[in-house]
């Protein structure tokens, strides 16, 4: 083992033009760590957000961020007996606890780590970790979606979305999702039973006329503003909205009221157990990650403007690091 490696270090708030890769210090591994070389991690808004300062009081810098990592493992702690070195394992780092993904190496406490599905790729697998767990505690522990009811998915064609509506086909849901008119066959592909093209549909009033004014069981938003503030107005009585936007301004649920609505505020919080849920449904072939973009770890800036203006791009799902090698797989510029 070397006692250095490559990381893309944070070093002040901002721009992208904030990120330098360094040679920084492999760090220890405890009694119950794992030492991974990371081959994958991928970028979330949650990584833009504090490289713009949004979380500066959670984040000391210099700061290694990101919350994805796809690699194998290359040492064990002395009471690690759940791994063993040459393991391929994925997870998410401890968010605000300590240094992230974009590094060659990371340790981590192994009870956050889970095998890697053997049908994923390592950029696959990097795709699916934040994102997944996010949604497996939207819509299964806080929605508890169920067979047969009908969810909203704002956003289908985004990185948490297009992993939301194959979760919620898998549970045996119906899946109506927002979407620009050029994304409904991927969404549609993905499982989606109706797609709305929010650019010149009113949501509600598409939702309201598809369940014949009935309303749909569950929302997640993935978006914030008016697909949280009106969601309400598409939901059935009783009906559940989950949320995993951060709310800068307060918003005002008055329409919740009439709908006795509930409202949750998702914010994930990792472990083992959902990663292994969704390891199941990953083998199984009915969730698969969605990569739009790859670019290799040196041009972690690039990768996250991708992510910032992913409208511009028509960016689909994920933007995917390639940590050991160097991929470079670009979407096309709309604008």
């Amino acid at each position: 083992m070397t006692d250095s490696m490559k990381a893309m270090v944070l070093t002040r708030f901002g721009g992208v033009d904030g990120f330098e890769l360094r040679e920084v210090p492999v760090p220890s591994v405890e009694p119950r760590q794992v030492r991974v070389r990371v081959h994958a991690t991928s970028v979330n808004p949650l990584d833009y957000q504090i490289r713009r300062g949004d979380y500066a009081d959670q984040v000391p810098l210099p700061a290694i961020i990101g919350h994805d990592i796809s690699g194998v493992i290359e040492e064990v702690g002395s009471h690690v007996t759940e791994f063993r070195v040459g393991d391929a394992v994925y997870y998410t780092p401890r968010i605000f606890g300590g240094p992230g993904s974009y590094a060659e190496q990371h340790v981590a406490d192994v009870d956050l780590v889970g095998p890697k599905p053997a049908n994923l790729s390592h950029l696959e697998a990097a795709s699916l970790t934040l994102v997944g767990g996010t949604v497996w505690e939207s819509l299964v522990t806080r929605a508890q979606l169920t067979v047969g009811e009908t969810i909203l998915i704002h956003g289908g064609a985004g990185g948490v979305g297009t992993i939301a509506i194959q979760v919620a086909k898998a549970i045996g849901a119906r899946v109506v999702t927002t979407a620009r008119a050029g994304d409904h066959d991927l969404v549609r592909a993905l499982g989606a039973d109706a797609a709305i093209d929010f650019t010149s549909n009113d949501y509600v009033d598409a939702v309201v006329e598809m369940t014949r004014g009935k309303g749909v069981d569950v929302v997640f938003d993935t978006i914030g503003g008016d697909a949280l503030t009106r969601s309400p107005l598409a939901l059935a009585d009783s009906g559940r909205v989950v949320s995993i936007v951060d709310i800068a301004q307060p918003q005002n649920l008055i329409e919740a009221w009439g709908k006795n609505a509930a409202y949750h505020f998702v914010f994930t919080r990792q472990n083992r157990g959902k990663l292994d849920a969704l390891t199941t449904l990953v083998e199984r072939g009915l969730v698969k990650p969605v990569i739009g973009a790859t670019l290799p770890l040196a041009r972690m800036g690039e990768a996250h403007e991708l992510l910032e203006n992913r409208r511009a791009y028509a960016l689909h799902g994920k933007v995917a690091i390639d940590v050991a090698g160097d991929t470079v797989a670009l979407p096309r510029r709309t604008s």
